[in-house]
This record gives C-alpha cells, sequence and structure tokens, in this order.
C-alpha cells in the first residue's frame, strides 16, 4: 500500500484525524504521572519530618537518661556528704587529734566543691515561706516569732541539681499557736456532746 493509498483510507473508528485523542491521552497520563509524583513527594516529606522527630525524640531520650544517672550518683554523693558533716558534728572537743577533725572538713569542703561544680545547690529553706515541691514538711510548731508556714527549723538540708530537686529538705514549719478562748467552748461543745 502507497502513501496516497494510506492517506485515503477512512480513520479507525473514535480516532481523530489531527491526534486529537493521543494528545488527550497524553494529557491524562501526564495529569496522573504528576499526581503520584505530588502524593510520593508528600509521603517523603511526611517521612523525613517522621525521621527528624524521631531523632529529637530519641536525642531527649538519651539526655534524660544521663540526667537521671547523674542524678542518683550525686544524691549518693550528698548522703556521702551528710554522714561526714554528722562526723564533723559530734567530734568531741579535745576528745579527738586536730588532724582527724581537719581531714574530716578537708573532705567535706572537698566534696562541697564537687556538687557545686556539677551544678548542685542546697536549698535555703529556714525563714522563708514552706514551698512543698523542695521541702518536706516533718513537723509544725506553734510560734509567735514567725508568720505562718514559715520554716523555722531544717532537719535535713535540700539539694537541687540545674533546678530539678535531688531531695528535699526536711523541715520545721511555723503554725499559729492556738488561743485560749478558742480552745475551751471547743472543749464546752465537746462535753455538752457526751
Amino acid at each position: 500500500m502507497t502513501e496516497s493509498e494510506q492517506s485515503q483510507e477512512p480513520p479507525c473508528p473514535g480516532e481523530n484525524v489531527d491526534g486529537q485523542d493521543d494528545v488527550d491521552l497524553l494529557r491524562e497520563r501526564l495529569e496522573e504521572a504528576e499526581r503520584e509524583t505530588g502524593q510520593f513527594r508528600t509521603m517523603a516529606q511526611r517521612a523525613q519530618a517522621d525521621l527528624t522527630n524521631y531523632r529529637k525524640r530519641a536525642a531527649e531520650e538519651v539526655e534524660e537518661a544521663r540526667r537521671q544517672a547523674a542524678a542518683g550518683l550525686l544524691l549518693r554523693i550528698v548522703t556521702i556528704r551528710d554522714d561526714i558533716q554528722r562526723a564533723l558534728d559530734l567530734v568531741p572537743e579535745g576528745g579527738a587529734s586536730e588532724g582527724w577533725a581537719e581531714g574530716l572538713a578537708l573532705v567535706m569542703r572537698n566534696i562541697d566543691s564537687a556538687l557545686e561544680a556539677e551544678g548542685v545547690t542546697r536549698t535555703e529553706a529556714l525563714g522563708k515561706p514552706f514551698e512543698p515541691w523542695e521541702c518536706e514538711a516533718v513537723q509544725y510548731q506553734e510560734t509567735d516569732h514567725a508568720a505562718e508556714g514559715t520554716v523555722v527549723s531544717v532537719f535535713r538540708d535540700g539539694f537541687s541539681h540545674r533546678g530539678m530537686v535531688l531531695r528535699a529538705a526536711q523541715v520545721v514549719v511555723a503554725k499559729r499557736p492556738e488561743t485560749t478562748e478558742a480552745a475551751q467552748p471547743q472543749n464546752e461543745n465537746a462535753e455538752e456532746t457526751l
């Protein structure tokens, strides 16, 4: 068949002489490919964001584990410091050699220096309002010399490490004394109900 014969043949049904159907089909395929590309791009961006978030979360968990381990070790050192302080407080006058007491004092200063270098600070509670997240109230004391809710005595020092409480201070908190006038009517009422 020659070219002139082919050009005279009628076009197949549904086929446009100008190839318009081919162009439409190619456009549809191109649009579908662009949609798929957009979906894959979105999936890749989400996967990248998930990976970034995972890395941040993993780094935070590692840092938190490191902080917890450091806090545990520092708390042990604080407990040893307490024992040395008690030993120093119990050294009798003239009952022990001066070198022994001075050695304990030197060890205490070294421990305090090491704790300070690590960011451990003592909780200053005496004379301040009671703060339940820093202190543990072990006793209340009736007094007129301090405002109610003020720490009047410290049994055991508290310590914090970079803003996190290692150990709460054990304290005595001031309480207003009960007035005898208020106490008597209550007692009379108690007797009457019996």
